[in-house]
């Protein structure tokens, strides 16, 4: 009855009060750490209630992810994470397409790349500049500093990324300013931790969270 790992992983005892797009979201924001997600699916009908799907673009990432994130509690409740039966799943039932999808997603690959070595090249001052910041940071303490966060980010999923560190005590959101927030631990060391593990954590593709020590 084993599955064969695949690059589709299933979770199953998801709190079923979430909205379908927060929990979506709020998904997304703590798989991303493990590789490139191609899709995430999870349906409101009262057969697919409180389960998901994540399809990863590699199988090592899904192996991955549901050998760390098993039992982690996602809004209150403990997750269940299986592989997905491939061929009989629900996901390759409606989204008939899911596995065609990285074919689409190769192409344009190495533009990216070729931009990426042009920017190098053109600014060397950036990366010349980034180094006397390192030394004018904030020295350590308990409390972090983010920026660089996505306009849908919110209390839950900065805290589901940081309570899976040891002395995680609260997130603060700053009034009226989505792209920053305070995540407090009860030691430097601690904040430390979660500040290396975490430094240019993708919350979406397009986001990658800056930490730093906030200033006391």
């Amino acid at each position: 009855m084993d599955v064969r790992p695949n690059q589709t992983i299933y979770i199953n005892n998801l709190n079923e009060k979430i909205k379908k797009e927060e929990l979506k979201k709020s998904l997304y924001a703590i798989f991303s750490q493990f590789g490139q997600i191609l899709d995430i699916v999870a349906m409101k009908t009262l057969k697919m209630r409180g389960q998901a799907f994540v399809v990863f673009k590699e199988i090592g990432s899904a192996s991955n992810a549901l050998r760390t994130m098993q039992g982690f509690p996602f809004y209150d409740k403990p997750m269940r994470i299986a592989y997905a039966k491939s061929d009989s799943d629900i996901v390759a039932k409606l989204k008939g397409t899911f596995k065609e999808r990285p074919k689409k997603v190769k192409p344009p690959k190495p533009a990216p790349g070729a931009d990426e070595k042009k920017d190098k090249k053109k600014k060397p001052s950036s990366a010349e500049n980034a180094n006397p910041n390192t030394q004018t940071e904030q020295p350590p303490n308990q409390i972090l500093f983010l920026t660089n966060l996505p306009e849908e980010t919110n209390e839950m999923m900065l805290s589901m990324l940081f309570n899976q560190f040891p002395g995680f005590k609260e997130v603060r959101l700053v009034p009226n300013r989505h792209d920053i927030a305070f995540v407090e631990f009860t030691t430097e060391l601690q904040s430390n931790a979660a500040k290396e593990a975490l430094q240019g954590f993708k919350i979406t593709p397009t986001h990658a969270m800056k930490i730093t020590f906030a200033k006391k």
